[in-house]
């Protein structure tokens, strides 16, 4: 994957989005200088997903940011998104290299420094550590610290995401710690103004 993965990488959650159009969200988010965006959707069944991911896609396609799609191979195919981030308990980074295109990209949550190595060894072109400050997006996730993340980033060549809670208030910190990236989700999409939360949060790379 040529794509430079460092950045504001922004998730799109329409369970957080609070009914608003994620479209706009995801061209407020990018306007606002998102790297990456990625979709999920924990609640609802695939097939009421596509039509929104596939619109996502586009937005994505023409801003020329990659579109990742959580968990769900399948739907990141049909939707022609550019990605997948899978867990520690779903299909295996080196099953989903067998899966996906050439130059797609592969993300995959991890904890601890062990994980991070065996997922780059699959094939994985990011791993991503967390649960670091806590999150109320998610409730079966394990906890992490700074260290850990000096730790993974330490242990593996490829981009390190940083992901649980961060916002203005921590982002430093987590990037201070070795982070390529750092993932948001209520930071952006359920700020007032999601671009200027992105601007904000995006200039914590510069």
């Amino acid at each position: 994957m040529t794509q430079t993965l460092r950045g504001l990488y922004v998730i799109i959650d329409p369970a957080v989005a609070g009914g608003r159009d994620v479209s706009h969200v995801a061209r407020e988010a990018i306007a606002g200088g998102a790297a990456l965006l990625q979709w999920r959707d924990k609640t609802r069944e695939k097939g009421l997903q596509i039509a929104e991911v596939r619109a996502l896609a586009d937005v994505c396609r023409g801003a020329g940011v990659p579109l990742i799609v959580n968990d769900h191979v399948d739907l990141a195919l049909a939707a022609e998104a550019d990605g997948v981030h899978v867990g520690q308990l779903d299909l295996p980074v080196s099953v989903v290299r067998r899966l996906v295109p050439d130059g797609w990209i592969v993300g995959a949550s991890t904890n601890n420094a062990g994980e991070a190595r065996a997922a780059e060894a699959d094939g994985a072109d990011y791993v991503s550590v967390g649960n670091l400050f806590g999150t109320t997006s998610k409730d079966d996730t394990r906890p992490a610290t700074p260290d850990m993340l000096r730790e993974v980033k330490a242990a593996v060549r490829v981009p390190v995401c940083a992901i649980g809670g961060i916002d203005d208030t921590n982002i430093a910190e987590v990037i201070a710690a070795g982070a390529d990236m750092a993932s948001v989700i209520s930071a952006v999409i359920a700020a007032d103004d999601p671009r200027a939360a992105a601007q904000r949060l995006a200039a914590a790379f510069d």
